[in-house]
């Protein structure tokens, strides 16, 4: 009697993935969307993380365990006090001064012996793990499991590639000064950059975090493969490329955020809204479409507020209707009372929407009002510009913006560079001071939004890439079939175990 094969779902079930992303709101968001969507590949999921961000998300998985969907979220207690960290500083975007991040790495790695524990106990028994770059003691576990280890960077191939390039070439140590241009070698693309503008990871002057660099770098070496937020059609000379050169498997299996379909999804998504999505949306139902800039630079910044008037002058200087997220942290009350002697609000009542804290950018991005983004470049956001089908203004900060930000500007050819040449890091906020004038913003928001020839080719162009987006997680589509490969691969490694086994 011949017996029908399995289907690859009712296989996909036998499999259990366990995802551990760093936590830091850039990586664990897309790491939550990405096992959803390998949950709906049938695959069970379970997500680790701690008390604090696991109460972040909670909402977004209760609502796909009640779809059907096998994903659960497990907490690890987090060692804030033997790290030497405030109480609830579990996440990046709390840790409340530059020096403390070694510490907060010091504490990410004291749970490896809790998640080891967790695991012995686990049923069915892991079959792989995927866990962030910055865990590099999770490729001990998953040797002492006998699993393989998947990477998370958390960016594009092209800003892989540009760093794995510089660091092999060491062309940043032969420049004299952090300010003087260099090509970045072995590229599909001529790509100028400059010493400043490399992610700190690179710089051998920046000693703070150098072991953990060096671990990550190792643990690198051992992975099995790398699974990239980003789709094979956006960079996809860029994907052979670090395909080569790693000499790894290398999956590309998002845009991930495209999972959250549903309104309530993308308003809960990351954190809860500070603002009322339905005042949000009646306020964009009013705009004319694509008359609306977004500008919105991260939840990890550290902007002087002298910095961030000039933005705010700059946007209301363009005479465009804006929505302007301002984070909300130690320095906000002088910009809030700024905000409030200059009656800043009331003036751009009608044409200025202030959000103040988490706001439900991939809501705001998918209204046909929105006409363009204002970002700092981290990969999430600019994926989700990208997504939308909208142009973007780059205001690169730091880590790997600056590359993000050639990406856009010089191959995809979709937005308009605001000017920034140096970073704002961490603790230096006073030291750059302002780097981008009022004037600056309001030309850059003029050029993406001017309506001649080379503002709608830049909007043709981000149009097709949002469409191309779509189709790469639709099924057939390249995205969709890599994460078949992906979690058929372990399907062999799994019964290539059991037959070893037996």
């Amino acid at each position: 009697m011949i017996h029908p094969s399995p289907s690859p779902i009712s296989m996909a079930s036998q499999l259990h993935f366990v995802m551990f992303p760093l936590m830091a709101q850039g990586h664990m968001i897309p790491m939550i969307d990405m096992a959803r969507l390998f949950a709906e590949h049938g695959v069970i999921v379970t997500i680790i993380t701690t008390p604090l961000n696991a109460f972040r998300f909670k909402t977004i998985i209760d609502r796909a365990i009640v779809s059907g969907l096998p994903i659960r979220l497990l907490q690890l207690q987090f060692p804030c006090a033997e790290a030497g960290l405030p109480d609830g500083c579990e996440s990046l975007d709390t840790v409340p001064s530059g020096h403390l991040v070694k510490n907060f790495m010091v504490a990410t790695s004291m749970l490896q012996q809790p998640l080891e524990q967790m695991l012995e106990e686990f049923q069915p028994s892991p079959s792989c793990i995927i866990s962030d770059m910055g865990f590099p003691w999770t490729s001990e576990v998953a040797r002492k499991f006998h699993i393989p280890r998947f990477i998370f960077h958390g960016t594009s191939c092209f800003s892989l590639l540009c760093s794995h390039n510089v660091i092999l070439s060491k062309v940043h140590e032969r420049v004299t000064s952090e300010f003087e241009s260099f090509v970045v070698p072995g590229l599909p693309d001529r790509i100028e950059m400059t010493k400043a503008q490399l992610p700190s990871s690179l710089n051998k002057d920046s000693s703070d975090l150098k072991d953990i660099r060096d671990q990550v770098r190792e643990a690198e070496l051992t992975a099995y493969g790398v699974v990239v937020n980003s789709f094979d059609e956006l960079e996809s000379r860029y994907v052979e490329e670090y395909k080569k050169a790693k000499g790894k498997k290398v999956w590309c299996i998002g845009p991930v955020s495209l999972c959250n379909k549903e309104t309530l999804d993308k308003v809960e998504r990351g954190n809860k809204a500070s603002v009322d999505e339905n005042q949000c949306l009646n306020w964009l139902d009013s705009k004319q479409p694509g008359s609306v800039v977004y500008a919105c630079l991260g939840s990890l910044y550290r902007l002087l507020p002298s910095q961030l008037i000039e933005m705010g002058l700059g946007l209301e200087a363009s005479n465009r209707p804006f929505i302007w997220v301002i984070k909300v942290g130690d320095k906000s009350s002088e910009l809030e009372k700024w905000l409030e002697e200059e009656g800043f609000e009331e003036r751009m009542k009608g044409r200025g929407l202030l959000i103040r804290g988490w706001a439900p950018q991939l809501l705001i991005l998918s209204h046909p009002a929105i006409g363009g983004f204002l970002t700092h470049c981290g990969w999430n956001s600019t994926l989700e510009g990208v997504c939308a089908g909208v142009p973007l203004i780059t205001w690169p900060l730091f880590a790997e913006q600056f590359c993000n930000e050639k990406l856009v500007i010089q191959i995809l050819k979709i937005g308009v560079r605001v000017g920034v040449e140096v970073p704002v890091r961490w603790g230096e906020e006073e030291k750059v001071g302002v780097l981008v004038k009022r004037e600056e913003v309001k030309k850059a928001v003029e050029q993406l939004m001017d309506e001649g020839g080379e503002g709608e080719e830049r909007r043709k162009r981000a149009r097709e890439l949002g469409e191309m987006a779509k189709r790469a997680l639709e099924v057939e589509g390249s995205s969709h079939f890599n994460m078949t490969l992906l979690i058929q691969d372990i399907m062999h490694q799994v019964s290539e175990k059991q037959y070893i086994k037996v």
